[in-house]
Parts: C-alpha cells; sequence; structure tokens
C-alpha cells in the first residue's frame, strides 16, 4: 500500500515510524527542507520539498496512483486543500487531521462536501480517553472495549505489586478470573506473553477481561477506580473544552485553571456552572489555593510538556489519586512511565493509533484480508485483530494442546467469543467455524487472515 503523509511535525514523524515498521510504502511532503531531510535520513522513505495543497507537488510525490493521502500540517483548510487535491489527481482515499472547533463540530459535513474519507481531531479523541480514564489512579488506564462485553486495561507494575516476580500462568491461576495479559511492553519493546513469562517490576502489562470481572479484579490487586467527584483541570484549550462537555453531565465539580484571561472569560461564559481560576501567578500558590489536595482527579493538559509534567508532579506529591498528563513530545512518553505517571496523553499517539486503524481498515476491505476489527496496543508496537472463523480456517477442531497448533512468533490467540460466552484459549479448547477469535500479533508480522497467525 501507497501512502504520502503531507506535514512532517510531531505527528507525521510519528506517523511515518508507526507505518514504516508495518511494511507500508511512505513518502513524505513539507515546505521545510530541513524536516524532510530528517526523516529520510532516519527511515526508508521518499521525501518531497513543497506543498501538499499543490498538484505539481503531489503528482511528484505519486499521489496519482497512491492508496491513502493523510495531510497533518498544523493549518486545517491546508489539509483539507490538501485531501481535495490528491482525490483530484487519483488518490484513493483522504485523511484530513482538523482541530478547530467550528470545523471539528461539522466533520460529518466536511466529510461529504469534501469527499474525504476520515476527518482527525486529536483533541477530541484526548478528551475522551481523558473521560474514560479518570478516576483510575496514575499507572492505570482505560483503553476501553475490543469486542462486545470485554474491556481492557493498560497497568503499570510498580513496586510491591502483587504481580511482579510471577508467570503469567501463576498470576492467571492466583486471580480466579478469565483475565488475559495480552502484550508487556518492557524497555521499549513488546513481548507477547506464553503461559511461562514472568512479569518483572516497570513492565506495563495489557489487559483484557469482561466488563463485569475486570474492575472487580483490579481492586483484588490494588487497583481502584474512584468516583472522582471533583476534577481538576490545568489549561483551558480545545481538548479542556471537549472534556468538560464529556463531563457536565456527570455532575462533576469542575475547576479549570488557565493562565490567558481571554480564554478564562470564554470559559466562564460557556460554562458558568465551573469554576474558571486565572494562574498567571506562582503555580504552586495558585494549586494550594485551588486546594488540588482535595481534588479526586488532576490533568494537566497545557500546550507546556514541562508544565504539565510539573504540576502533574506537584498533584502526585499532594496524593491526588488520579493524574493524567498530556505529553505533546512523544520523546518524554518513556521518563514518565519511569516516574509512575503512566497516564500520559499524547496527541502524537492518539493520532497515529486513530491514523493506523483508519490504514487496516483500508485493508479489511480488500477481498484478501479477514481482520473485522483492529487497535493498536503497546504504544503502536503491537495490535489486537478480531476475526470470524469460517471455513477456510485450516485449524478448525484442533486442539490448542496439539503439536500442529504453532502460532507465528510474538502472534497469540488470546480470546474467543462463541454464542456469546468467552472462552480463554487452553490445551483442550479449539476453534470452531463461527468463532469470535481475538489475537494479539507484533505489527511487524502484517497478519491479514487467521490462517496467517499460523505456522
Amino acid at each position: 500500500m501507497k501512502i504520502i503523509i503531507a506535514g512532517c511535525g510531531r505527528v507525521g514523524t510519528a506517523l511515518v515510524k508507526a507505518l514504516t515498521q508495518s511494511g507500508y510504502d511512505v513518502t513524505v511532503i513539507d515546505k521545510q527542507k530541513d524536516l524532510v531531510e530528517k526523516i529520510t535520513d532516519r527511515y526508508s522513505v521518499n521525501g518531497i520539498v513543497g506543498s501538499g495543497a499543490s498538484k505539481e507537488t503531489l503528482l511528484a510525490a505519486g499521489a496519482d496512483s497512491a492508496d491513502v493521502m493523510i495531510a497533518v500540517t498544523p493549518v486545517d483548510e491546508i489539509n483539507i486543500l490538501n485531501c481535495v487535491e490528491a482525490r483530484a489527481v487519483g488518490t484513493l482515499h483522504t485523511v484530513a487531521r482538523v482541530e478547530q472547533p467550528d470545523f471539528a463540530g461539522k466533520r460529518k459535513e466536511i466529510e461529504k462536501e469534501y469527499n474525504i474519507d476520515y476527518i482527525l481531531n486529536p483533541s477530541y479523541a484526548m478528551a475522551e480517553l481523558a473521560a474514560s480514564s479518570i478516576g483510575f489512579p496514575s499507572y492505570a488506564k482505560s483503553e476501553g472495549a475490543f469486542v462486545e462485553k470485554t474491556r481492557m486495561i493498560t497497568l503499570a507494575v510498580i513496586p510491591d505489586s502483587p504481580l511482579a516476580g510471577k508467570s503469567v500462568a501463576e498470576i492467571k491461576r492466583e486471580l480466579h478470573a478469565d483475565i488475559v495479559i495480552s502484550f508487556v511492553l518492557r524497555a521499549g519493546k513488546v513481548i507477547i506473553p506464553k503461559g511461562d513469562c514472568v512479569i518483572s517490576e516497570g513492565d506495563r502489562l495489557g489487559l483484557i477481561g469482561w466488563d463485569t470481572q475486570i474492575l472487580p479484579l483490579l481492586q483484588r490487586i490494588g487497583v481502584v477506580r474512584n468516583a472522582a467527584k471533583r476534577v481538576m483541570i490545568m489549561g483551558g484549550g480545545a481538548t479542556t473544552k471537549y472534556l468538560v462537555d464529556m463531563l457536565l453531565p456527570e455532575k462533576k465539580d469542575i475547576t479549570v485553571i488557565e493562565e490567558d484571561l481571554g480564554r478564562c472569560r470564554e470559559l466562564m461564559e460557556a460554562y458558568p456552572s465551573i469554576h474558571v481560576s486565572l494562574g498567571d501567578g506562582e503555580m504552586d500558590e495558585i494549586l494550594e489555593h485551588e486546594k488540588i489536595g482535595k481534588a479526586d482527579a488532576f490533568l494537566s493538559l497545557t500546550d507546556e510538556d514541562a508544565t504539565n509534567v510539573i504540576t502533574s508532579m506537584y498533584a502526585w506529591s499532594q496524593n491526588v489519586p488520579s493524574i493524567l498528563t498530556r505529553i505533546n513530545s512523544t520523546g518524554n512518553l518513556p521518563l514518565l512511565h519511569k516516574v509512575n505517571l503512566d497516564i500520559a496523553l499524547s496527541h502524537a499517539e492518539i493520532a497515529v493509533g486513530k491514523i493506523m486503524k483508519f490504514v487496516r481498515d483500508i485493508e479489511i476491505s480488500e477481498d484478501s484480508n479477514e481482520i473485522e476489527r483492529y487497535m493498536s496496543i503497546a504504544s503502536g508496537k503491537a495490535e489486537l485483530l478480531l476475526f470470524t472463523a469460517n471455513a477456510g480456517f485450516k485449524k478448525l477442531g484442533v486442539p490448542f494442546a496439539d503439536p500442529t497448533m504453532n502460532m507465528r512468533k510474538n502472534s497469540l490467540v488470546i480470546s474467543i467469543v462463541r454464542d456469546g460466552e468467552l472462552v480463554l484459549p487452553r490445551g483442550e479448547n479449539c476453534i470452531k467455524e463461527g468463532d469470535r477469535v481475538t489475537v494479539v500479533n507484533d505489527t511487524k508480522n502484517r497478519v491479514r487472515t487467521l490462517n496467517d497467525v499460523f505456522v
């Protein structure tokens, strides 16, 4: 699949990394020569210096034969025009990043009017993720559902965790629950764990289980989600506005701290029921004045990484039970993981996950592809894939304990839904026709069918 990316900023660079790791043919476009050279020197991609809104530049990049055009420059109007021009010269599918609330609120209308397949709003997506994670401690994050009635939680293994030093098999046996550890992220590398994999302090785990079981299970290992009635937010930008819209129906007590007086006035006019504080002085004094120690959740969502990290660590020192931190530079994410500020919200990471899903969905529409659902996990290093086992699956009825049931390295069947019931693969179990099979897979494996999982 041939993909063109216009815009070599943080999101564009992160996309290049994810797409090249997955084996796609990538060309980048940017008006800044140094950014293009930086990416082409680092990754095996082609680079064109110019504007993605220019027909000549698009043709030089091969847009007349491209499968996907992804426009992620900082300017919404340029991204929309880029997609229009790319479609005009023959690109099959287009994606535009749109951040302005006026545009983002009309996503469906813009997609239809300009024939754009997907409008991405990272600020709204970040607000959705934040809303679902509020109340969790800073080392746990809700990733949402993948298949019906299930939920995925990302969990950092902190000091004194009851999971540290135990194998996956031991953990499952001791917890007495239908739970799956879908991945282990260790020192930046992804492990698709089998039963003998031993969990270490500092690992990040992906846990999948039934909605009704996952939260009680987390409580048994000391991870408790609180109701988070009092929510304090640092920064009054677009993400905060989307988040407030999501939280108000839940009758949260919301405080927003913003250093720009104009934004403060806008927030007070738009949301008269929340408390807005002008934060243009010493930050510790402002946080103390707003009684940060009594907050149930603290979210730092400013445009400055340093501010977000410092205020989040201050909230942590005041024993705020739930902390979420926006990080703009993805290079800073591993640092937060090491100090257990694990609920880190990154525009680039969220955008990459959404766009990778879109790209994979295009592949799913191809006749040779059997993937029904896709989710990027483990910071983009692994993926969850959903298949329905059909008559063409070569291992129908073969027990997992059978020596011929060899799975590809770093691919693993983690769950089966059969007649609405969850089946966790054990030696005596098998895959039957009609089963909905969830697979965790290293993105490098390029799995397209259920047969591809097995060797």
